[in-house]
């Protein structure tokens, strides 16, 4: 079984690897689909692993974004003049300045939403149910409008990112550089995720979700880790936002930077479709979701939303558990589960 396993991890690992040769008029696409499964695995760290349904992971997304692309500037040019003046009309980084920029900023829009996620954890986590949901939404919506009002990042009319420099190959490499980034970011995020949900720490984050009185009656300082899973979300988070940021080329604040109406929603279905509260159900999720969405941007433009909303109802009354739970339902032992051939004949007699 474990080989099985390996071939499988390999072989997905084979095609991440060749698909933007294999696709080479899809590398954008499937660089999105990459970030799209990024954000609904950190979303299912609280949403499915703890148990705590949250509406604010967009924030980080966007703190990100705007850290990534602010260092960028602001190590070589003055920040307010770019925004001002149309940033790459005005100045132009050489590859140098570009990528030095770039690697620090991925860094720091790593930790700055960790940060974050820290200060404003011991905040709100202690809220429940849907109180702690509420106030996860306002923070990503104030974050918008918050971000709309500073002028140094541009405002409301939002601010570009710094340009690929002239000199370092054409669109096409460009392309490859950002896929890779993205899928190695994926990749990673999982496998980190993976093994710390074998770990004492998902363990316990499943205890909250099951009962938290009960988990904090065993003397487990349940806060602490609430906040630590906060951090692990906020820290891909950024990262992700930092990519996203230089691969659309334009920050927005509410459409783009702290999306919520979209990215902010769309991470919450990708998860509740592939089966929260598991590891590959957000995979599934986000590259379901992923083909969907792009398959009625592109032939049904104009219906896309009536498409989505008929999404959600589809998901909550056909795939209450996502796909992974109708899978493991339908193929226990596929999964390791053992069913007496009289338990399945009963519960077959049942439906």
């Amino acid at each position: 079984m474990k080989g099985n396993k390996l071939i499988i991890y390999g072989l997905l690992l084979a095609f991440g690897l060749a698909a933007p040769f294999i696709f080479p008029a899809y590398k954008l696409q499937i660089s999105f689909m990459w970030i799209l499964v990024i954000l609904a695995l950190t979303w299912d760290v609280q949403g499915g692993q703890m148990g705590y349904n949250s509406f604010g992971n967009i924030l980080f997304f966007g703190i990100g974004m705007y850290i990534c692309a602010g260092i960028q500037i602001g190590m070589f040019f003055p920040l307010a003049e770019w925004t001002s003046s149309g940033g790459e009309k005005t100045f132009l980084h050489t590859p140098s300045q570009y990528f030095q920029g770039f690697f620090v900023g991925l860094v720091l829009a790593s930790i700055v939403p960790a940060i974050v996620a820290a200060l404003i954890g011991y905040g709100i986590l202690g809220l429940r149910g849907h109180y702690f949901a509420i106030c996860t939404l306002g923070l990503g919506i104030a974050a918008g409008e918050i971000a709309g009002g500073i002028e140094l990042i541009g405002a409301g009319q939002g601010m570009t990112a710094p340009p690929w420099p002239k000199g370092i190959g054409d669109t096409e490499l460009r392309s490859e550089f950002f896929y890779f980034l993205c899928f190695i970011l994926m990749v990673v995020t999982f496998i980190f995720l993976k093994w710390a949900y074998q770990t004492r720490f998902g363990l316990i984050l499943n205890a909250i979700r099951d009962n938290e009185d009960k988990a904090e009656a065993m003397g487990i300082y349940t806060m602490r880790y609430k906040i630590i899973g906060w951090i692990v979300s906020a820290f891909f988070l950024g990262i992700a936002g930092g990519l996203m940021g230089n691969m659309v080329g334009y920050i927005e604040p509410t459409e783009i930077a702290f999306a919520g109406a979209t990215y902010g929603v769309f991470m919450v279905l990708m998860a509740i479709l592939g089966g929260k509260g598991t590891l590959w159900g957000p995979v599934i999720g986000a590259v379901a979701f992923h083909i969907f969405k792009e398959g009625f941007w592109t032939f049904f433009l104009g219906w896309q939303y009536v498409a989505l909303g008929a999404l959600i109802v589809v998901i909550v009354v056909f795939f209450p558990e996502g796909i992974m739970g109708w899978l493991r339902e339908k193929y226990p032992e596929k999964f390791g589960e053992i069913v007496d051939e009289a338990d399945r004949k009963a519960q077959v007699e049942l439906k």
